[in-house]
Parts: C-alpha cells; structure tokens; sequence
C-alpha cells in the first residue's frame, strides 16, 4: 500500500524532503532559546550583568528569527507538497478507471467512486501534510528536549522518561480503540452519496411519486449512521485532552517540587529550573502532537486502503503482447461462445452460441426482455471477454486486436443513451474530435436529426446540458447514433437506440443507412418487429440461446416465438413480453 501510494508523490518529492527539514531546524531552534533564558537569568539578571543580557539576548532573538522562517517556509512546503500528492492521486485513480473494463466497473459504486476520489482524499491529504510537519518535529522536538532536560539534570529529567512511557502507552490504547469506528464510519460515506446521487438523478421520478419524505428519511438515516460512528470514535479521541492535561499538570508540580527543594540545596539554579519547565511543556506537547498524527493516520488508514483498492484494480482486458492494428472487414463470427458476467456463476447468460455475419450485412436481433441480446452484441467490441469459445471480427479474434482499434471500428449506441455537457458539436465530435462541421451535418441528416438540430436557435451550437436532459429521449438517440456514424465504423450496434422515435423516423434512419453505409455491417437490436423485418437476417434470442435465425418471412413460417410476437405487434397490444419468449 505505502508503495503503491509513494508513487503518486513524484513531482513533490523535493518539497516533501524540504518540509521535514525545515521542521527540525525549528525545532533546533525552540531547543537552543530555553538555554539562552536559562544564562540570561543565572548570568545576567542575577549576577547584574545587562552586557550579557544584550549579548545573549540577540541571539535569541536570531534564534526566534530563524525559528519563524523555518516554520513559515515547513508549512509552505507541506502544503505545496500534501495538495500535489492529492492532486496526483486524484489523476492517478480517475486515469485506471478509465483503462477498466464493463467487469471491473460493476465491482464498484459510481457513488463509492466518487467517495474514494473526494473524501478519501482529503483524508489523505490531511495525513500526508501532517506526516510531513508533525510526525518529523514532535520527535525531534521530544528527543532534543529530553536530551537537553537530561544535561540540565538527570533527576529532574527522569519525570519526563516516566510520563512519556505513561502517556504512549495511554495513547497507543485509545487509538487502537477509535480505529475500529473510524474505518466503518468511511464505509458510511458510500451509502450516504448513493443516496445522495440516486435521488438527485431520479429527481423527476420522485416528485412524480410524491416520495420526497421518504428519500428524506432514507437520507437521514444514511447520514445518521456517520454521525452514530463518528460519535462513538471521536467519544473516545476526547480522552486525550484530559489525559494529557493530568500528565503535564503531574509533570509541573513535580518538576517544582523536585527543583526548588534542589535550588535551596544548591543543585540547581533558577534558570535551570525554567528551563526544565520550558522543555517539560515542549516535551509533553510533542506527545500532543504525535496524538493528533495518529487520530490522523488512524482515519485516513481507511481511505488509503480505499485508494489503493482503485489503483491496484488491474482492467480484465488488456492488449495482446503484439496487437493488431488493422480490422480488415466488418465480418462476425460467434464459435461455440459461452459467457458469464460471474466468473463462478454456474448458469451461463450466453450458451454455446454459432453465429457468422457477412460484411456489410444488416442484422436484426430481437427476443425477450432477459434473452441476452446486449450481452450478445457487448462480446464484439470487446466490452466483455467470451468465458468459453472465441468471438472473430475480420476474420481475427477479437482479443487480438488493439483495444482502441477494435473500438474504433465497432461502434455501438448503447441502451442508455448518455450526452455530455457541451455543445452538440462538441458532442458528435466525441465520433472524430477532428470532424469538421459539415462531417458533422452529414451523420445528423443520416440520423435524421438535422431535422430538430436547424429548428434550435443555435443549431449546432446549442448547449447540451449535463445527461442531455434539455432534448428528448428521441432527439438524445439520434445524436447519439449520429455520433457512432461520425466514427465511419466497419460495424454498428444499435442496441434498441431508436425506441424513443416515431416509426417513420425509425423507416428513415433506417434507408438511410442502407443507401449511406452499405458496406458498414448493422446489427439492429428492437423490440418493434417494423424495425428489423427488411434485415437480411433476424436473430431471435431466447434465454441466453440462438432460438431462430433468419430473414422476416423465413421465421414468420418456422419459428414459433417470433410469429406470436409478429401477431401480437401487428394485431394486438404490441408488447413482445406478452407471449414470446415463452417457448
């Protein structure tokens, strides 16, 4: 973990190096101006002498001079140095999330994402700047003045070797007994932002519901359980501060016990006896400090195994040791595949399925909700990887190919249409961030959607709010397939992308992409009949099988399932779940 976490420093390892450095040479500082006290008072005040007062009393003051620097210039270090490494970490886990495939994605929460690259972070870079200050100068502060204490006198001194032992171990249990809170409560922060995140999302739906109380409660408990865990750790963290304040009253009273019996035996002088009290508070405050670095480290401990969780994340598909670069066709083939989202799921989602698609070809797919169709199709462009058998595009197996080669080459409109902030020109350029703006008109009359693009007041300037939410589920899919055309593929999946258009923009979308990419192989997943019945061939799925393959009038006379599909689309309520997929 700390290795995995060291690399993100990189840039910042020469003001991680100058922070701790700087750190002690205040500390040195602090050290040396309680012994200058100490000749002030025996050598200068009692003795009379204001010269050595004057003398020495410069010399603490370039002591306080360069102790300030040292401290402004620690605490610029270690901001410069704890915000870089945030910002490297945040970079580093967004750039692996990136290089993940569908089946590493699903093992984590968007909300849970969100939590590790925000809090978590902060968590971390709270520590890491604390690492740098604190955790360097409380233990040299304590070591220099222990050592000093020491040479002053060993008898006094030997107070302070017994309360450091008395307060560590005292410290070492209350840590250990707050780490446990500590590390459910961040756990917390996922179900809080789900929550957060879902209802924000599924705004409409909720007030459409009238369910605003009880996302309210569903929200309170959430943050409820954070507050109930924070509580019960941080319960524990306030022992500190009545611990430490008994351990350096106890110290005070002892070392004046102690010392002013010595002063009137002559053991010690009045300077000597400041200076102990000077190096007693040092010292005990250093053990404060160290405390605060560990209530520090113990939740950030949490939120760097989160961390490190998402960077260690290795993407289950990666490229072959020599890739191929070059899809020559947009031919598929399906030989003897199996596949399952879970590894040790014993029932598979796809089984044994044999398929070969020309180039150029437009296929229709069509089944039950459930019948694997998308997951079908997610094989081709390598979003998942086949569990038995082998998937070919052109000829070569798919895991051959260069991932970014292979995508470039198959492009696929997915069931949830997603638009990004931005301009629609921004938007289709997704397809070819170097397409001029005529390729851009191009692809959107091919998907009819220059149709309701001329009739908006910027036309392709217009700003497409986040999620796409200021046009409508029909203007969405069809800038969406619009941006999959911009992309000139040898193969395009359209996964049930034109359900949310009329039938005669469906009809259009549809000769356009007969007339206008003829040598693109289209596979069409639908639940309309009317959408794939002119396919050269239609594939009906059923429970993860290949039920029945075909064109429309060859499955209207032999296969059950889509003849009963047919018949109710075109004389009853239409909804495919209704009867097919039964058999």
């Amino acid at each position: 973990m700390l290795k995995t976490l060291g690399k993100q420093i990189r840039e910042f390892k020469a003001d991680s190096i100058k922070t701790p450095l700087f750190m002690i040479l205040e500390v040195i500082m602090e050290t040396v101006i309680p012994l200058l006290m100490a000749s002030i008072i025996d050598d200068g005040v009692e003795a009379g002498n204001m010269q050595h007062i004057y003398q020495v009393g410069g010399f603490m003051v370039v002591a306080a001079a360069i102790g300030l620097f040292a401290g402004v210039m620690g605490g610029k270090y270690g901001a410069r140095a704890s915000a870089g490494f945030a910002k490297n970490l945040r970079e580093a886990m967004y750039a692996n999330i990136q290089t993940y495939a569908f089946s590493n994605i699903d093992k984590y929460s968007t909300a849970g994402l969100v939590t590790r690259m925000t809090t978590d972070v902060t968590n971390l870079q709270n520590a890491y700047q604390m690492i740098l200050r604190m955790c360097f100068r409380a233990p040299a502060s304590m070591i220099c003045a222990m050592a000093m204490a020491f040479f002053i006198n060993a008898r006094v001194a030997s107070i302070y070797l017994v309360a450091v032992i008395f307060l560590g171990f005292f410290l070492i249990l209350i840590m250990s007994l707050a780490t446990r809170y500590f590390t459910e409560a961040f756990q917390k922060y996922d179900d809080m932002n789900a929550s957060v995140q879902e209802n924000v999302s599924a705004q409409r739906v909720v007030k459409a519901y009238v369910r605003e109380d009880f996302e309210i409660d569903k929200f309170h408990r959430a943050s409820g359980n954070i507050y109930k865990m924070f509580k019960r750790a941080e319960s524990i963290i306030t022992l500190n501060a009545p611990l430490m304040q008994f351990t350096v009253y106890s110290c005070i009273l002892g070392i004046s016990w102690i010392g002013a019996r010595m002063i009137i035996g002559s053991q010690l002088t009045t300077g000597e006896l400041m200076s102990l009290l000077t190096y007693c508070m040092n010292i005990l405050m250093s053990l404060m400090m160290l405390s605060m670095v560990f209530v520090m480290i113990t939740m950030s401990m949490a939120s760097a195994r989160r961390i490190c969780e998402v960077l260690e994340e290795k993407p289950d598909l990666t490229n072959p040791e020599n890739p191929d670069y070059d899809v020559p066709i947009g031919s598929i083939r399906f030989d003897d595949v199996t596949f399952r989202y879970n590894k040790t799921s014993e029932s598979p989602v796809l089984s044994h399925i044999n398929l070969e698609i020309k180039s150029g070809e437009t296929i229709g797919i069509i089944g039950g909700t459930g019948s694997s169709k998308t997951s079908l199709v997610n094989l081709i462009s390598r979003l998942y990887d086949a569990s038995e058998g082998t998937v070919y595009v052109g000829g070569k197996d798919v895991r051959s190919y260069d991932l970014e080669t292979l995508r470039n080459e198959v492009a696929v409109v997915l069931q949830k249409n997603v638009l990004f902030s931005g301009t629609i020109l921004e938007n289709l350029r997704w397809g070819d961030e170097n397409a001029t703006e005529e390729d851009c008109r191009r692809v959107c009359r091919l998907a009819c959607a220059d149709e309701f693009i001329e009739k908006m007041p910027d036309k392709y300037n217009t700003y497409i709010e986040q999620g796409g939410s200021n046009v409508s589920g029909g203007q969405k899919q069809r800038l969406c397939i619009a941006r999959a055309l911009l992309k000139k593929p040898k193969i395009l999946i359209l996964d049930d992308s034109t359900s949310a258009v009329d039938t005669a923009t469906d009809s259009r979308i549809r000769k356009a992409f007969a007339t206008e990419i003829p040598n693109t192989t289209k596979l069409i997943i639908a639940q309309r009949i009317s959408s794939i019945e002119s396919a050269d061939r239609i594939i009906v799925m059923d429970n993860g099988h290949v039920n029945g393959i075909g064109t429309h009038e060859e499955l209207l006379a032999s296969n059950m399932i889509y003849r009963e599909v047919y018949e109710a689309q075109t004389g009853g309520s239409g909804d495919f779940d209704e009867n097919g997929g039964e058999n």
